[in-house]
């Protein structure tokens, strides 16, 4: 049969041309991919309502496995921020126990202090009394040690000074979950794919801060011990300067009541 020479040949090949031609064919652009709303009940009670997991299209388990994927990486992340801040309370309790044996030390050279001038107070008590009076010597048990003789860790010192000056200028340093980018999932196993990235990062961003808590903990020990000790020396150092000054002011008492 002839073919008018005002119709169009037909063709079984769609032209690309042709803004009438099929849709089907134009490749569309990805549109991001989100757990259904209506759904996440459901995906909450493991499809009890629905006839159990068995029971379910692929689609519908599809979307679950994202939701679940979903509900881990926002448990991970949860697990982080706790973390995170017993990592911001400890650095706190450095900052705190550095500020705690600075004062321990500055007690102590105090003391030190005291000795001298108590030194000077006991000469001075010796030589009173008269030309026919019994000497006197104030009683010393022990010499007085100092802090000086208590060595101490200065990297403690630099790093809860380094503590404190980030903290003061809000560089506090957190976990960089914040800062990493991921590709826009456009369908339910995507988005199981990118939660998975992100949950690998989770668990490396949580090692990382535990390690870190592992560290401050064994320096925090370490301190303590150091305090301890130095608490020791000073209690030693105190309770001589109390003996020596109670003999210092019997010895004043004597002489003025003469």
């Amino acid at each position: 049969m002839p073919v008018s020479r005002g119709a169009k040949a037909s063709s079984s090949k769609a032209d690309p041309f042709d803004p009438d031609s099929d849709d089907d064919l134009v490749p569309k652009k990805g549109t991001k991919y989100s757990v259904p709303a209506g759904g996440k009940k459901q995906y909450k009670d493991g499809f009890r309502d629905t006839g159990g997991l068995e029971n379910q299209s692929v689609e519908e388990l599809e979307n679950y496995a994202a939701y679940k994927a979903e509900e881990t990486t926002d448990t991970l992340n949860g697990c982080l921020r706790i973390a995170e801040n017993i990592k911001q309370d400890a650095t706190n309790t450095m900052i705190t126990l550095n500020k705690q044996g600075d004062q321990i030390g500055r007690t102590h050279e105090k003391a030190v202090e005291l000795d001298q001038d108590l030194t000077k107070g006991e000469s001075l008590l010796g030589s009173l009394g008269g030309f026919f009076s019994k000497p006197w010597k104030p009683k010393k048990t022990r010499q007085i040690k100092g802090p000086a003789q208590v060595s101490r860790d200065d990297s403690f010192k630099k790093k809860a000074t380094r503590m404190e000056q980030r903290d003061k200028l809000g560089l506090s340093p957190r976990g960089k979950g914040n800062t990493r980018n991921y590709a826009e999932a456009t369908s339910a196993m995507d988005k199981v794919q990118v939660e998975k990235q992100k949950q690998d990062d989770a668990l490396d961003d949580l090692s990382g801060v535990l390690g870190q808590l592992k560290g401050m903990a064994v320096d925090m020990g370490s301190e303590l011990d150091r305090q301890n000790e130095a608490l020791d020396n000073l209690n030693d150092d105190v309770e001589e300067l109390n003996s020596r000054v109670k003999g210092a002011n019997n010895r004043a008492r004597k002489i003025i009541a003469k």
